[in-house]
């Protein structure tokens, strides 16, 4: 029998495709055993108990997982409201024609993609209170944790968002931009009404894929205090009087950000869907002339016949 080859490979034959099924039969019962066998030493060390699980009955402990959350999600949406905005600066001033812009843009992005988050986040809560010559509008961010983790997510984020938005650019036909130039648009124009907009369109999932990023880097708030769902998280595996309960708090904790992610992505999807509806159109409609017909010929012209 011969097999069906493709352009990248050749469509496996009976023997591949065995060895394919033996292999997947193998993993997928060694990552059940696995499984199991950490579902046996929860149960073995009493992680199953009721008497760590009562913790989530209490109508506090609700409330704080409730408040958690949405501390949680103002930080995601204001840093990636921030970091979209930063985004599409930094990726038009890399693509600028301004030597110095450019420059500015490149250096900008590039030292702030090295630093860690964490770090930049530290010096952002730190630096305020520790360096008194520091202009006084800065107080802000001294004050509420919420700022140091929003301006540190928004500035790391942003330089990543910039170089997926440029790549998107970049990898436009050079014929928009020229049409539009040919019609007398300025740079700025161009960049803001033509290309900025299609190419965050073409990079759509990455830019969403970026955003799953930013919301899961929002449980680094829980080193500066920022009381958002692992800081929660900290406070009820901690508790004494329900026997520490940490692994039945990682587990509900975990699953409110499963949740969040699989949402978001189910949005990314159904925006993108939306999208590419958009980017079809319909087919225009033409009137059939009074007392005429409208004969569509197989070379997909059109003639009027009266």
């Amino acid at each position: 029998m011969s097999s069906q080859a493709t352009v990248l490979f050749d469509a496996p034959g009976p023997k591949a495709r065995r060895r394919n099924l033996i292999v997947g039969v193998v993993g997928v019962g060694l990552l059940i055993g696995a499984l199991a066998w950490i579902l046996y030493r929860f149960d073995q060390t009493g992680q199953f108990s009721r008497r760590k699980w009562e913790v989530f009955e209490y109508t506090r402990v609700q409330n704080m997982i409730v408040d958690g959350l949405l501390a949680t999600l103002k930080a995601f949406a204001l840093a990636v409201v921030g970091s979209l905005i930063l985004g599409a600066l930094l990726a038009a001033g890399r693509l600028s024609e301004h030597r110095a812009v450019r420059w500015a843009s490149t250096a900008f992005v590039t030292f702030f993609r090295a630093m860690p988050l964490l770090i930049l986040i530290f010096f952002l809560y730190l630096a305020p209170a520790n360096l008194d010559h520091w202009p006084g509008f800065l107080e802000f961010i001294n004050d509420d944790p919420l700022w140091p983790l929003v301006i540190g997510l928004t500035i790391y984020n942003g330089t990543v968002q910039a170089e997926t938005m440029r790549a998107g650019i970049l990898a436009l036909p050079k014929g928009q931009s020229e049409a539009a130039y040919a019609i007398g648009m300025r740079k700025t124009q161009v960049m803001a009404s033509i290309l900025v907009p299609q190419g965050i369109r073409a990079m759509l999932p990455s830019i969403i894929s970026q955003m799953v990023v930013t919301l899961k880097d929002t449980s680094l708030g829980f080193m500066i205090t920022y009381p958002e769902l692992l800081y929660v998280a900290k406070l009820l595996g901690s508790n004494q009087d329900f026997e520490f309960p940490f692994i039945p708090v990682a587990i509900v904790i975990g699953s409110v950000y499963i949740v969040i992610c699989m949402l978001l992505s189910f949005l990314a999807v159904w925006v993108e869907r939306k999208l590419s509806q958009g980017r079809k159109g319909r087919p225009p409609q033409i009137d059939a002339p009074v007392g005429g017909t409208i004969t569509p010929k197989p070379d997909a012209h059109l003639e009027v016949s009266v």
